[in-house]
Protein backbone atom coordinates (compact mmCIF):
# COMPACT_ATOMS: atom_id res chain seq x y z
CA UNK A 1 0.00 0.00 0.00
CA UNK A 2 2.84 2.33 0.94
CA UNK A 3 4.45 1.82 -2.45
CA UNK A 4 1.16 2.66 -4.16
CA UNK A 5 0.86 5.91 -2.18
CA UNK A 6 4.43 6.83 -3.03
CA UNK A 7 3.75 6.10 -6.69
CA UNK A 8 0.62 8.23 -6.65
CA UNK A 9 2.48 11.10 -4.96
CA UNK A 10 5.21 10.79 -7.55
CA UNK A 11 2.67 10.78 -10.36
CA UNK A 12 0.92 13.84 -8.91
CA UNK A 13 4.25 15.66 -8.64
CA UNK A 14 5.10 14.79 -12.22
CA UNK A 15 1.70 16.01 -13.42
CA UNK A 16 2.09 19.24 -11.43
CA UNK A 17 5.56 19.75 -12.84
CA UNK A 18 4.27 19.09 -16.35
CA UNK A 19 1.43 21.55 -15.80
CA UNK A 20 3.91 24.13 -14.53
CA UNK A 21 6.12 23.65 -17.56
CA UNK A 22 3.09 23.78 -19.83
CA UNK A 23 1.85 27.00 -18.18
CA UNK A 24 5.32 28.50 -18.51
CA UNK A 25 5.46 27.50 -22.17
CA UNK A 26 2.02 29.01 -22.78
CA UNK A 27 3.01 32.22 -21.00
CA UNK A 28 6.20 32.48 -23.04
CA UNK A 29 4.29 31.83 -26.26
CA UNK A 30 1.67 34.45 -25.37
CA UNK A 31 4.38 36.99 -24.51
CA UNK A 32 6.09 36.27 -27.84
CA UNK A 33 2.82 36.71 -29.72
CA UNK A 34 2.17 39.98 -27.91
CA UNK A 35 5.62 41.34 -28.77
CA UNK A 36 5.23 40.28 -32.40
CA UNK A 37 1.81 41.95 -32.57
CA UNK A 38 3.39 45.24 -31.50
CA UNK A 39 6.34 44.96 -33.88
CA UNK A 40 4.09 44.04 -36.81
CA UNK A 41 1.40 46.68 -36.22
CA UNK A 42 3.46 49.77 -35.30
CA UNK A 43 2.98 51.77 -38.52
CA UNK A 44 -0.79 51.30 -38.48
CA UNK A 45 -1.13 52.10 -34.77
CA UNK A 46 1.06 55.16 -35.35
CA UNK A 47 -1.42 56.38 -38.00
CA UNK A 48 -4.49 55.49 -35.94
CA UNK A 49 -3.18 57.44 -32.94
CA UNK A 50 -2.65 60.51 -35.15
CA UNK A 51 -6.23 60.13 -36.37
CA UNK A 52 -7.45 59.99 -32.77
CA UNK A 53 -5.48 63.17 -32.01
CA UNK A 54 -7.08 64.86 -35.03
CA UNK A 55 -10.54 63.78 -33.85
CA UNK A 56 -9.79 65.17 -30.39
CA UNK A 57 -8.75 68.45 -32.03
CA UNK A 58 -12.16 68.67 -33.71
CA UNK A 59 -11.39 67.33 -37.20
CA UNK A 60 -13.15 64.46 -38.92
CA UNK A 61 -12.11 62.00 -41.65
CA UNK A 62 -12.08 63.58 -45.12
CA UNK A 63 -11.27 66.92 -43.54
CA UNK A 64 -7.90 68.61 -42.99
CA UNK A 65 -6.23 69.33 -39.68
CA UNK A 66 -3.47 71.95 -39.99
CA UNK A 67 -1.15 74.17 -37.97
CA UNK A 68 -1.40 77.91 -38.60
CA UNK A 69 2.08 78.35 -37.09
CA UNK A 70 5.18 76.16 -37.24
CA UNK A 71 4.60 73.40 -34.65
CA UNK A 72 5.79 73.89 -31.07
CA UNK A 73 6.18 71.22 -28.35
CA UNK A 74 2.39 70.82 -28.09
CA UNK A 75 2.60 68.89 -31.35
CA UNK A 76 3.49 65.54 -29.79
CA UNK A 77 3.65 63.53 -32.99
CA UNK A 78 6.83 61.56 -33.68
CA UNK A 79 9.74 63.73 -34.89
CA UNK A 80 7.64 66.50 -36.50
CA UNK A 81 9.30 69.34 -38.39
CA UNK A 82 9.00 72.65 -36.47
CA UNK A 83 10.11 74.60 -39.54
CA UNK A 84 7.17 73.84 -41.81
CA UNK A 85 3.47 74.55 -42.05
CA UNK A 86 1.76 71.17 -41.68
CA UNK A 87 -1.54 70.07 -43.19
CA UNK A 88 -2.83 66.54 -42.58
CA UNK A 89 -5.81 65.24 -44.56
CA UNK A 90 -7.10 61.91 -43.18
CA UNK A 91 -9.08 60.02 -45.84
CA UNK A 92 -11.77 57.37 -45.38
CA UNK A 93 -13.35 55.71 -48.42
CA UNK A 94 -15.94 53.52 -46.70
CA UNK A 95 -18.69 55.74 -48.14
CA UNK A 96 -17.04 55.94 -51.57
CA UNK A 97 -14.05 57.43 -53.41
CA UNK A 98 -12.45 60.62 -52.07
CA UNK A 99 -10.50 63.37 -53.87
CA UNK A 100 -7.55 65.39 -52.56
CA UNK A 101 -6.65 68.40 -54.72
CA UNK A 102 -3.11 69.78 -54.62
CA UNK A 103 -2.70 73.34 -55.98
CA UNK A 104 -0.03 74.08 -58.61
CA UNK A 105 3.35 75.31 -57.34
CA UNK A 106 4.43 78.83 -58.17
CA UNK A 107 5.31 82.19 -56.69
CA UNK A 108 2.49 81.84 -54.18
CA UNK A 109 3.92 78.65 -52.73
CA UNK A 110 4.58 74.93 -53.09
CA UNK A 111 4.21 71.79 -51.04
CA UNK A 112 6.18 68.67 -50.26
CA UNK A 113 3.56 65.98 -49.81
CA UNK A 114 3.44 62.25 -49.11
CA UNK A 115 0.32 60.08 -49.25
CA UNK A 116 0.08 56.78 -47.34
CA UNK A 117 -2.43 54.10 -46.47
CA UNK A 118 -3.06 53.33 -42.80
CA UNK A 119 0.02 51.05 -42.80
CA UNK A 120 2.07 54.06 -43.94
CA UNK A 121 2.85 52.29 -47.18
CA UNK A 122 3.58 55.13 -49.61
CA UNK A 123 0.90 55.46 -52.27
CA UNK A 124 2.30 58.55 -53.97
CA UNK A 125 4.16 61.81 -53.39
CA UNK A 126 2.63 65.20 -54.20
CA UNK A 127 3.97 68.58 -55.24
CA UNK A 128 7.05 69.32 -57.41
CA UNK A 129 8.72 66.06 -56.33
CA UNK A 130 5.51 64.02 -56.69
CA UNK A 131 3.20 62.65 -59.34
CA UNK A 132 1.78 66.06 -60.26
CA UNK A 133 5.32 67.48 -60.73
CA UNK A 134 4.28 70.83 -59.31
CA UNK A 135 1.49 71.34 -61.83
CA UNK A 136 -1.15 70.53 -59.24
CA UNK A 137 -3.42 67.54 -59.44
CA UNK A 138 -6.46 65.66 -58.22
CA UNK A 139 -5.49 62.54 -56.27
CA UNK A 140 -8.34 60.03 -56.23
CA UNK A 141 -8.55 57.46 -53.41
CA UNK A 142 -10.56 54.37 -54.33
CA UNK A 143 -11.91 51.89 -51.74
CA UNK A 144 -10.23 48.46 -51.80
CA UNK A 145 -13.46 46.86 -53.04
CA UNK A 146 -14.18 49.48 -55.72
CA UNK A 147 -15.33 48.12 -59.10
CA UNK A 148 -16.91 51.21 -60.62
CA UNK A 149 -15.75 53.27 -63.55
CA UNK A 150 -12.67 55.42 -62.94
CA UNK A 151 -13.13 58.95 -64.32
CA UNK A 152 -10.42 60.65 -66.36
CA UNK A 153 -8.31 63.55 -65.14
CA UNK A 154 -7.30 62.06 -61.79
CA UNK A 155 -4.13 60.60 -60.31
CA UNK A 156 -5.68 57.31 -59.24
CA UNK A 157 -4.57 55.64 -55.99
CA UNK A 158 -5.79 52.20 -54.92
CA UNK A 159 -4.88 51.70 -51.25
CA UNK A 160 -5.54 48.22 -49.86
CA UNK A 161 -7.24 49.85 -46.85
CA UNK A 162 -10.17 52.22 -46.50
CA UNK A 163 -8.22 54.83 -44.59
CA UNK A 164 -4.89 56.62 -44.58
CA UNK A 165 -3.56 60.13 -44.63
CA UNK A 166 -1.37 62.66 -46.38
CA UNK A 167 1.38 64.73 -44.80
CA UNK A 168 1.54 68.05 -46.63
CA UNK A 169 4.24 70.59 -45.81
CA UNK A 170 3.62 74.08 -47.16
CA UNK A 171 7.08 75.50 -47.76
CA UNK A 172 8.20 78.38 -45.55
CA UNK A 173 10.54 81.02 -46.99
CA UNK A 174 11.29 82.26 -43.47
CA UNK A 175 9.76 82.45 -40.01
CA UNK A 176 8.62 86.03 -40.56
CA UNK A 177 4.89 86.53 -39.99
CA UNK A 178 4.27 87.50 -43.62
CA UNK A 179 5.92 84.32 -44.91
CA UNK A 180 4.05 82.16 -42.40
CA UNK A 181 0.74 83.73 -43.48
CA UNK A 182 1.66 83.18 -47.13
CA UNK A 183 2.47 79.49 -46.53
CA UNK A 184 -0.76 78.97 -44.59
CA UNK A 185 -2.86 80.67 -47.27
CA UNK A 186 -1.27 78.56 -49.99
CA UNK A 187 -1.73 75.36 -47.97
CA UNK A 188 -5.41 76.13 -47.47
CA UNK A 189 -5.86 75.98 -51.23
CA UNK A 190 -5.94 72.20 -50.77
CA UNK A 191 -9.35 70.68 -51.30
CA UNK A 192 -10.83 67.43 -50.08
CA UNK A 193 -14.24 66.07 -51.02
CA UNK A 194 -16.17 62.98 -52.08
CA UNK A 195 -15.90 62.02 -55.75
CA UNK A 196 -19.70 62.08 -55.82
CA UNK A 197 -19.48 65.86 -55.18
CA UNK A 198 -16.79 66.54 -57.78
CA UNK A 199 -19.08 68.56 -60.05
CA UNK A 200 -19.64 71.09 -57.28
CA UNK A 201 -17.36 70.36 -54.29
CA UNK A 202 -18.45 71.78 -50.93
CA UNK A 203 -15.93 73.97 -49.05
CA UNK A 204 -13.18 71.92 -47.40
CA UNK A 205 -13.27 72.07 -43.61
CA UNK A 206 -9.94 72.97 -41.98
CA UNK A 207 -9.30 72.53 -38.24
CA UNK A 208 -6.43 74.52 -36.72
CA UNK A 209 -4.45 72.50 -34.16
CA UNK A 210 -1.95 75.27 -33.35
CA UNK A 211 -1.69 75.81 -29.61
CA UNK A 212 -3.54 72.56 -28.83
CA UNK A 213 -2.00 69.43 -27.34
CA UNK A 214 -1.89 66.97 -30.24
CA UNK A 215 -0.49 63.81 -28.67
CA UNK A 216 0.06 60.68 -30.75
CA UNK A 217 3.15 59.33 -28.99
CA UNK A 218 3.15 55.54 -28.81
CA UNK A 219 1.74 54.23 -25.48
CA UNK A 220 3.32 50.85 -24.78
CA UNK A 221 0.45 49.72 -22.57
CA UNK A 222 -3.18 48.59 -22.95
CA UNK A 223 -3.97 51.70 -25.04
CA UNK A 224 -1.75 50.30 -27.78
CA UNK A 225 -3.98 47.25 -28.17
CA UNK A 226 -7.14 49.32 -27.99
CA UNK A 227 -5.83 51.22 -31.01
CA UNK A 228 -4.88 47.98 -32.76
CA UNK A 229 -8.38 46.60 -32.13
CA UNK A 230 -9.94 49.67 -33.78
CA UNK A 231 -7.81 48.98 -36.85
CA UNK A 232 -8.80 45.30 -36.99
CA UNK A 233 -12.49 46.21 -36.68
CA UNK A 234 -12.42 48.96 -39.32
CA UNK A 235 -10.02 47.69 -41.99
CA UNK A 236 -9.95 44.64 -44.28
CA UNK A 237 -7.30 42.01 -43.76
CA UNK A 238 -4.53 42.36 -46.34
CA UNK A 239 -3.39 39.07 -47.82
CA UNK A 240 0.22 39.54 -46.70
CA UNK A 241 -0.88 39.90 -43.06
CA UNK A 242 -3.44 37.11 -42.67
CA UNK A 243 -0.94 35.06 -40.67
CA UNK A 244 -1.61 37.49 -37.80
CA UNK A 245 -5.34 36.68 -37.54
CA UNK A 246 -4.96 33.72 -35.15
CA UNK A 247 -2.19 35.25 -32.99
CA UNK A 248 -4.33 38.35 -32.45
CA UNK A 249 -7.38 36.20 -31.73
CA UNK A 250 -5.43 34.46 -28.97
CA UNK A 251 -4.84 37.92 -27.44
CA UNK A 252 -8.53 38.84 -27.55
CA UNK A 253 -8.49 40.92 -30.76
CA UNK A 254 -10.85 39.49 -33.37
CA UNK A 255 -12.85 41.12 -36.14
CA UNK A 256 -16.51 41.42 -35.20
CA UNK A 257 -15.97 40.85 -31.47
CA UNK A 258 -15.52 43.30 -28.60
CA UNK A 259 -12.05 43.61 -27.11
CA UNK A 260 -12.50 43.06 -23.36
CA UNK A 261 -9.29 41.63 -21.87
CA UNK A 262 -9.47 40.26 -18.32
CA UNK A 263 -6.88 41.27 -15.72
CA UNK A 264 -4.55 38.39 -16.58
CA UNK A 265 -4.66 39.13 -20.31
CA UNK A 266 -4.29 42.85 -19.69
CA UNK A 267 -1.14 42.27 -17.62
CA UNK A 268 0.25 39.99 -20.33
CA UNK A 269 -0.42 42.59 -23.04
CA UNK A 270 1.22 45.38 -21.07
CA UNK A 271 4.28 43.25 -20.29
CA UNK A 272 4.57 42.34 -23.96
CA UNK A 273 4.23 45.95 -25.06
CA UNK A 274 7.01 47.05 -22.72
CA UNK A 275 9.23 44.18 -23.86
CA UNK A 276 8.61 45.11 -27.51
CA UNK A 277 9.47 48.74 -26.76
CA UNK A 278 12.74 47.69 -25.11
CA UNK A 279 13.64 45.43 -28.04
CA UNK A 280 12.93 48.19 -30.58
CA UNK A 281 14.89 50.78 -28.59
CA UNK A 282 17.89 48.44 -28.31
CA UNK A 283 17.85 47.74 -32.03
CA UNK A 284 17.27 51.30 -33.26
CA UNK A 285 20.77 52.74 -32.90
CA UNK A 286 22.51 49.70 -34.41
CA UNK A 287 20.08 49.28 -37.30
CA UNK A 288 21.72 51.69 -39.75
CA UNK A 289 25.26 52.17 -41.04
CA UNK A 290 26.85 55.66 -40.91
CA UNK A 291 25.92 57.80 -43.89
CA UNK A 292 29.39 59.35 -43.87
CA UNK A 293 32.17 56.93 -43.01
CA UNK A 294 33.42 57.44 -39.48
CA UNK A 295 30.53 59.68 -38.35
CA UNK A 296 27.45 59.17 -36.17
CA UNK A 297 24.90 60.38 -38.74
CA UNK A 298 22.61 57.74 -40.25
CA UNK A 299 19.69 57.66 -42.67
CA UNK A 300 16.89 56.37 -40.38
CA UNK A 301 15.40 53.83 -42.76
CA UNK A 302 16.66 50.44 -43.89
CA UNK A 303 17.35 50.09 -47.61
CA UNK A 304 15.22 46.95 -47.95
CA UNK A 305 12.29 48.73 -46.26
CA UNK A 306 12.52 51.69 -48.63
CA UNK A 307 12.64 49.38 -51.62
CA UNK A 308 9.85 47.03 -50.57
CA UNK A 309 7.44 49.61 -49.13
CA UNK A 310 7.67 51.87 -52.19
CA UNK A 311 6.67 48.84 -54.30
CA UNK A 312 3.70 47.99 -52.08
CA UNK A 313 5.52 45.15 -50.26
CA UNK A 314 5.57 43.04 -53.40
CA UNK A 315 9.14 41.76 -53.22
CA UNK A 316 8.68 37.96 -53.14
CA UNK A 317 11.34 37.03 -50.59
CA UNK A 318 11.31 39.84 -48.01
CA UNK A 319 8.85 41.49 -45.67
CA UNK A 320 10.91 43.87 -43.48
CA UNK A 321 8.56 44.00 -40.49
CA UNK A 322 11.36 44.49 -37.93
CA UNK A 323 12.95 47.36 -39.88
CA UNK A 324 9.51 48.90 -40.35
CA UNK A 325 8.80 48.82 -36.61
CA UNK A 326 12.05 50.61 -35.81
CA UNK A 327 11.28 53.41 -38.29
CA UNK A 328 7.67 53.91 -37.21
CA UNK A 329 8.49 53.79 -33.51
CA UNK A 330 10.23 57.16 -33.96
CA UNK A 331 8.69 58.82 -37.00
CA UNK A 332 5.85 58.76 -39.46
CA UNK A 333 4.99 58.99 -43.18
CA UNK A 334 6.19 56.76 -45.98
CA UNK A 335 7.91 58.46 -48.90
CA UNK A 336 7.66 57.12 -52.44
CA UNK A 337 10.79 58.85 -53.73
CA UNK A 338 13.15 59.43 -50.79
CA UNK A 339 15.69 62.10 -51.68
CA UNK A 340 13.61 63.81 -54.34
CA UNK A 341 11.82 66.22 -52.01
CA UNK A 342 13.53 65.68 -48.66
CA UNK A 343 16.38 63.81 -47.01
CA UNK A 344 16.97 62.96 -43.35
CA UNK A 345 20.04 62.35 -41.20
CA UNK A 346 19.67 61.25 -37.58
CA UNK A 347 22.08 61.03 -34.65
CA UNK A 348 21.92 59.84 -31.05
CA UNK A 349 25.61 60.34 -30.13
CA UNK A 350 28.35 62.94 -30.17
CA UNK A 351 31.73 62.72 -31.89
CA UNK A 352 33.15 60.66 -29.01
CA UNK A 353 30.33 58.13 -29.19
CA UNK A 354 28.60 59.31 -26.00
CA UNK A 355 24.80 59.49 -25.87
CA UNK A 356 23.39 63.00 -26.18
CA UNK A 357 22.63 64.34 -22.70
CA UNK A 358 20.15 67.19 -22.21
CA UNK A 359 22.19 68.54 -19.29
CA UNK A 360 25.36 69.05 -21.33
CA UNK A 361 26.36 71.61 -23.96
CA UNK A 362 27.16 70.78 -27.60
CA UNK A 363 28.05 72.52 -30.85
CA UNK A 364 27.22 71.44 -34.40
CA UNK A 365 28.99 73.27 -37.20
CA UNK A 366 26.96 73.18 -40.42
CA UNK A 367 29.41 73.66 -43.32
CA UNK A 368 28.81 76.39 -45.91
CA UNK A 369 26.99 75.78 -49.19
CA UNK A 370 24.52 73.25 -47.80
CA UNK A 371 23.24 71.06 -50.68
CA UNK A 372 19.63 72.26 -50.74
CA UNK A 373 17.42 74.29 -53.06
CA UNK A 374 14.99 75.12 -50.25
CA UNK A 375 16.35 74.91 -46.70
CA UNK A 376 18.03 72.80 -44.03
CA UNK A 377 17.05 72.43 -40.38
CA UNK A 378 18.19 70.57 -37.28
CA UNK A 379 15.76 69.57 -34.52
CA UNK A 380 16.18 68.12 -31.03
CA UNK A 381 13.72 65.48 -29.80
CA UNK A 382 13.07 63.62 -26.57
CA UNK A 383 15.01 60.35 -26.91
CA UNK A 384 12.35 58.31 -25.10
CA UNK A 385 9.20 59.54 -26.85
CA UNK A 386 10.72 60.80 -30.16
CA UNK A 387 8.49 63.86 -29.82
CA UNK A 388 9.49 67.49 -29.37
CA UNK A 389 11.00 68.22 -25.96
CA UNK A 390 8.21 69.51 -23.74
CA UNK A 391 8.03 73.02 -22.30
CA UNK A 392 10.94 74.51 -24.24
CA UNK A 393 10.65 77.79 -26.20
CA UNK A 394 11.76 76.23 -29.49
CA UNK A 395 13.01 72.93 -30.85
CA UNK A 396 15.14 73.72 -33.88
CA UNK A 397 17.23 76.08 -35.95
CA UNK A 398 16.90 76.42 -39.68
CA UNK A 399 18.53 78.19 -42.61
CA UNK A 400 15.19 80.04 -42.87
CA UNK A 401 16.00 81.95 -39.65
CA UNK A 402 17.07 85.45 -40.67
CA UNK A 403 18.87 86.41 -37.44
CA UNK A 404 21.07 83.33 -37.10
CA UNK A 405 24.76 84.18 -36.82
CA UNK A 406 27.08 82.94 -39.57
CA UNK A 407 30.81 82.44 -39.48
CA UNK A 408 33.13 84.27 -41.89
CA UNK A 409 33.34 81.24 -44.21
CA UNK A 410 29.53 80.86 -44.38
CA UNK A 411 29.30 77.96 -41.92
CA UNK A 412 26.80 78.10 -39.05
CA UNK A 413 27.36 76.96 -35.46
CA UNK A 414 24.27 75.53 -33.76
CA UNK A 415 24.40 75.15 -29.97
CA UNK A 416 22.45 72.62 -27.88
CA UNK A 417 22.08 72.66 -24.11
CA UNK A 418 19.91 73.64 -21.13
CA UNK A 419 21.12 77.27 -21.33
CA UNK A 420 22.01 79.48 -24.25
CA UNK A 421 25.74 80.23 -24.64
CA UNK A 422 26.46 83.91 -24.09
CA UNK A 423 26.26 85.86 -27.32
CA UNK A 424 24.80 82.95 -29.31
CA UNK A 425 21.14 82.97 -28.26
CA UNK A 426 19.89 83.12 -31.87
CA UNK A 427 21.76 79.90 -32.71
CA UNK A 428 20.67 77.95 -29.62
CA UNK A 429 18.36 74.91 -29.40
CA UNK A 430 17.27 74.23 -25.79
CA UNK A 431 17.40 70.80 -24.14
CA UNK A 432 16.32 69.62 -20.68
CA UNK A 433 18.54 68.41 -17.84
CA UNK A 434 18.13 64.75 -17.00
CA UNK A 435 16.62 63.87 -20.38
CA UNK A 436 18.51 62.25 -23.27
CA UNK A 437 17.83 63.68 -26.71
CA UNK A 438 18.32 62.89 -30.40
CA UNK A 439 18.85 65.03 -33.49
CA UNK A 440 17.28 65.01 -36.93
CA UNK A 441 18.93 67.04 -39.71
CA UNK A 442 16.60 67.72 -42.65
CA UNK A 443 17.49 68.81 -46.16
CA UNK A 444 14.64 69.98 -48.40
CA UNK A 445 15.07 69.78 -52.18
CA UNK A 446 18.53 68.21 -51.72
CA UNK A 447 21.15 68.52 -54.45
CA UNK A 448 23.95 66.37 -55.85
CA UNK A 449 26.74 67.14 -53.32
CA UNK A 450 24.68 65.44 -50.60
CA UNK A 451 24.44 62.17 -52.51
CA UNK A 452 28.00 62.28 -53.82
CA UNK A 453 29.06 63.09 -50.26
CA UNK A 454 31.27 65.94 -51.36
CA UNK A 455 29.45 67.93 -48.65
CA UNK A 456 29.75 66.31 -45.22
CA UNK A 457 27.89 67.07 -42.01
CA UNK A 458 30.27 66.70 -39.03
CA UNK A 459 29.32 65.15 -35.71
CA UNK A 460 28.12 67.04 -32.68
CA UNK A 461 30.94 68.04 -30.29
CA UNK A 462 30.82 68.80 -26.58
CA UNK A 463 31.10 72.54 -26.07
CA UNK A 464 32.93 73.51 -22.90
Amino acid sequence: MKSVVVALIGLASAVALADTKNDLHQDQMALGRTMQAVVWSLPAVNTELMLQAALNAGAKPNEIVFWSRPPDWRNQTLTPNPDAIYLMPFFDTKQGPVVLEIPPAGEEGSVTGNIDDIWQMPLEDAGPSGADQGRGGKYLFLPPDYHGQVPKGYIVLRPPTYSGYALIRSTLRSHEDADISRAVAYGKRLKMYALADAAKPPPTRFTDAAGKLFDSTIPYDIRYFQSLDRIVQNEPWIERDKAMIDPLKSLGIEKGKAFRPDETTRALLENGARAAHDWIAARSESAYPPYYEGTRWVVPAAHELLEDASKGYTEPNIYPVDARAIVYSMGYVGIKRLGAGQFYLMSWRDKNGDSLDGGKHYRLQVPPNAPVKQYWSVTAYDRDTHALIKDVPRASRSSQIADMQKNANGSVDIFFGPEAPAGHESNWVPTRRGEPFELLFRLYAPTEPLFKKTWTLPDLEKDG
